[in-house]
């Protein structure tokens, strides 16, 4: 089974994409902004992080600079999920950036190519 982190500051988003990847077979965990997520990673290493760009505490841009600068997560993909997508000049430490709002079935194939790509 291929664990998921979910990041982002709004819970309603947190409990349905839980809810869809659960559904499809996913193992998933919440955090609700970068500092919570880096916490969270400490513990385990998801096969995929999907976060949320704007962000309190620590956001999406300072969570993926921090991941990438550690070496158990070089081969972790990271999706950019957010309404608001970084600018083209940001320095691309994810792999995939895909704009709010995104269906339920491309999101799913989204996931399940990535997580291919970690086993």
């Amino acid at each position: 089974m291929h664990s998921i982190l979910l990041v982002d500051d709004e819970p309603e988003i947190l409990a349905a994409w839980r809810l869809i990847l659960e559904r499809d077979g996913y193992e998933v965990g919440c955090a609700s902004n970068g500092a919570e997520a880096m916490a969270r990673t400490a513990a385990h290493i998801p096969d995929l992080i999907i976060t949320d760009w704007m962000m309190p505490i620590m956001d999406g841009a300072e969570l993926c600079r921090r991941l990438r600068a550690l070496p158990g997560f070089a081969h972790v993909p990271i999706v950019v999920h957010t309404a608001v997508p970084p600018l083209e000049c940001d320095v691309k430490n994810w792999d995939l950036c895909v704009r709010k709002p995104v269906g339920a079935e491309r999101f799913l194939a989204m996931v399940a190519q990535l997580c291919k790509r970690t086993h």
